[in-house]
């Protein structure tokens, strides 16, 4: 498949710069508590419209990560210790905020011994402790594919487990340099055999020099290990710094991807431009929740 790049960013991928009063209110919480939020280090284009509904996704484990994506707006270097009062001050901004559905992500951690998993499963028991009618997602690293660090976050019972393969194996020396394909995949099946009934969930992005071939591989793949929940956006370049975005994919193409992900069997798959991981995440896991509990 040959698709010209546009010069100009289509009109459709342009959004209004964030604001309001519930923006405003939900920034001075996050800044009270001095938590961090990907959808605020990540730069993410739906900030205005998540934060205006009074929906967050938490970044846990301080907001320095140990790996330099290229995709990626974290700050890339050497992170501080682990601040074990954040778990409550996560729960805590969860309850300020009235919420009914919580994501929480992280940085990468390499240089602890279980990447940060144990602070994962007491932020769920946080959570869930302050918050008993709150779903929690989470969206972790890969945890260099230890067994034993995804079984303490799975031991905590999230309601959603989520992990994102981002781009092609082709690409993910580019892209992805620290990470492995099969290791992502291995991930997301140990978590699907250790809470079945919890919906397993991954996305990636389009935009990076992916083929269409390759795409419908990655979604046969991530069936084949057992994920529920898809996601697929457009990459958006945070910076100069960061990749250059190949082509603008056209929303006939992400329609194209969701008719074939839900052919494969997926539960749920969401596909557009401005499609993120916790992008109307509490949708996302009700009807995934319900298609696995008629099974």
């Amino acid at each position: 498949m040959t698709i010209s790049i546009p010069q100009r960013r289509p009109e459709w991928l342009k959004v209004r710069p964030p604001g309001g009063k519930n923006y405003e209110q939900l920034k001075q919480l996050m800044r009270g508590k001095s938590l961090h939020t990907v959808c605020e280090e990540a730069r993410c284009p739906n900030i205005g419209e998540c934060w205006g509904q009074k929906t967050a996704t938490f970044m846990i484990l301080g907001s320095v990560c140990t790996r330099s994506c290229g995709f990626c707006a974290v700050a890339t270097g050497r992170p501080l210790g682990l601040d074990w009062e954040e778990p409550k001050r996560v729960a805590e901004a969860v309850k300020a905020m009235d919420l009914r559905h919580a994501v929480v992500t992280s940085v990468n951690r390499d240089e602890l011994k279980d990447g940060g998993a144990a602070v994962f499963a007491a932020t769920i028991r946080w959570i869930r402790r302050m918050n008993p009618a709150c779903k929690v997602e989470i969206l972790t690293p890969d945890f260099k594919g230890v067994y034993d660090a995804v079984r303490v976050v799975m031991d905590a019972k999230p309601d959603v487990f989520n992990h994102n393969v981002e781009t092609v194996p082709r690409l993910y020396k580019r892209v992805r340099p620290q990470a492995i394909y099969e290791r992502s995949l291995q991930v997301l099946k140990w978590a699907k055999e250790m809470h079945p009934k919890a919906p397993t969930k991954s996305g990636f992005m389009l935009g990076l020099g992916e083929t269409w071939d390759e795409v419908i591989q990655v979604m046969r793949d991530l069936r084949e290990h057992d994920v529920d929940i898809l996601t697929i956006g457009q990459y958006l370049r945070p910076s100069f710094k960061h990749l250059p975005i190949e082509r603008y994919v056209p929303l006939e193409e992400f329609d194209a991807l969701k008719q074939e992900g839900l052919k494969l069997g997926f539960k749920t798959v969401v596909a557009g431009p401005f499609v993120r991981s916790s992008y109307h995440a509490r949708e996302q896991a009700e009807e995934a929740t319900e298609v696995l509990n008629q099974e």
